[in-house]
């Protein structure tokens, strides 16, 4: 870009912003025949019910990350991004969970790390990302407690294999998800719904995450440790007291139960209040709450998507039915609201610095990052040109008036360090397979994995060498 244009920046970000995106292990590396890797839940279920899956296509046949890891690497340096969220496979390191380590892992991870560092790109690398080895899952998964104490030795593993080089950890990425998708509202397996075996899930998801964040600093390991929440702000209908409590009750269930204690070292009291009420208080042992207390991150990680509208119940919830959350409220379809209509989703960019401002106001000003934001589109082909190149108007658009928010956060004093975008390249997204893309590169199916980047990757990439638009 000319140097008259770069005068015309009316948003500009901190020097050391961090600029680049995010992936995950499960969504992205595939499976190889003889890679050692054992299976996770999703691959369990794939086999077991692959109907469930968009296109019937499961997460052996992603974007293959693993064996293209250094051709991607060279086309995030070639966008200009200073850091790039990946996470490490569980059962690709260990294979049953636990116990015998596969060296083929670590020698990938240790080739990702390496291709990153000599790319100038910072590895931020999360230890967990809905991908249970199924071997775990077999014994109970998280409602085990058994779970916590394999996890807290895969996260040393990893410290010890890879601290040297990493300096950014996070423990879990959206810790709410698998329970509201495995144990209420059967989107993630095991597919119950039951919602004592759901709290007991987030009890020792936190209880590993303050458990690992105490090794890794025990460790004297010169980085910092996070854990990265999708923090979605609630917006009551209207200011009527009934509506108001109906917002409150969801953001304890939703974010403050694991932004309270994974921030302040305490649980949120409105939410305890309402487990004890409804008698779903979790089994806890001696000595947990000083873990969760002393377990407190360094640096916070943000997904921001949409926003949570609610309002008060308007009828009274069916006493026989099994508990969920919404029988303290109903969710609200606010008229006129901006739609991603491909996704289903509301664009509402101001939640974004309303989150921050949450933050900033009520957690201490805590250092923090935009670890995922994006948007999900069907169908992006019909939107390539002539020349090949998709043209995702309509992302830039998106990313463009979210920074806009970012922006004004920082500049009322709000810590945040940076922004990644979900996702690098259009990856295997769970049950949705690769129904929406949310890349700044395309993946090609028909034609072998290849890449394309988007019109959005070419915009991206001028931002980051302006530090802003």
């Amino acid at each position: 870009m000319k140097d008259t244009e770069k005068q015309t920046v009316s948003y500009l970000f901190p020097s050391d912003f961090w600029w680049g995106s995010s992936a995950s292990a499960t969504q992205t590396e595939g499976t190889v025949e003889g890679d050692g890797k054992g299976p996770n839940i999703w691959d369990y279920w794939f086999e077991q019910e692959p109907n469930r899956f968009y296109d019937g296509v499961g997460p052996a046949d992603t974007s293959r990350f693993y064996t293209r890891y250094k051709e991607d690497i060279a086309l995030m340096k070639e966008l200009g991004h200073n850091s790039f969220r990946f996470s490490i496979s569980w059962s690709r390191l260990f294979p049953a969970g636990r116990g015998a380590i596969n060296q083929q892992a670590v020698q990938f991870y240790n080739a990702v790390i390496e291709e990153l560092r000599q790319a100038d790109i910072e590895p931020f690398v999360n230890l967990y990302h809905f991908d249970l080895p199924m071997a775990l899952q077999e014994k109970g998964g998280w409602v085990n407690r058994d779970t916590v104490e394999a996890y807290v030795d895969y996260a040393n593993t990893c410290f010890e294999l890879f601290g040297d080089r990493v300096a950014k950890w996070f423990t879990h990425n959206e810790p709410i998800v698998p329970v509201e998708g495995g144990y209420l509202y059967d989107f993630h397996y095991p597919n119950e719904v039951d919602f004592g075996k759901a709290v007991q899930v987030g009890y020792h998801t936190l209880l590993s995450s303050a458990s690992a964040i105490q090794a890794y600093r025990k460790g004297g390991y010169k980085g910092k440790i996070g854990i990265i929440l999708n923090l979605t702000p609630t917006y009551p209908r209207s200011q009527h007291p009934a509506d108001v409590r109906a917002a409150e009750i969801c953001d304890a269930f939703f974010n403050r139960s694991f932004l309270d204690p994974s921030v302040t070292g305490e649980f949120n009291p409105l939410l305890v209040e309402l487990l004890r009420q409804e008698e779903f208080l979790p089994m806890t042992e001696e000595g947990d709450r000083e873990i969760i207390r002393q377990g407190t991150v360094d640096l916070l990680g943000i997904n921001y998507y949409q926003p949570r509208r609610v309002k008060a119940r308007e009828s009274l919830p069916n006493p026989d039915a099994p508990f969920v959350p919404e029988r303290y409220f109903d969710y609200y379809v606010m008229p006129g609201r901006k739609m991603n209509e491909m996704r289903g989703w509301e664009i509402y960019e101001k939640g974004i610095y309303d989150i921050l401002t949450n933050v900033r106001q009520n957690y201490g000003n805590i250092e923090c990052f935009i670890s995922e934001n994006g948007m999900g589109v069907q169908g992006e082909e019909k939107f390539r040109d002539e020349q090949g190149m998709i043209r995702d108007d309509y992302r830039i658009d998106f990313i463009r008036e979210h920074l806009k928010w970012v922006q004004r956060a920082i500049s009322e004093g709000s810590n945040v360090k940076g922004y990644h975008l979900w996702t690098f390249m259009d990856n295997w997204s769970w049950s949705n397979a690769y129904k929406n893309r949310y890349g700044f590169v395309s993946v090609d199916l028909q034609d072998g994995g290849k890449r394309s980047v988007k019109q959005s990757g070419h915009w991206f990439k001028q931002v980051i060498e302006n530090n802003g638009f």
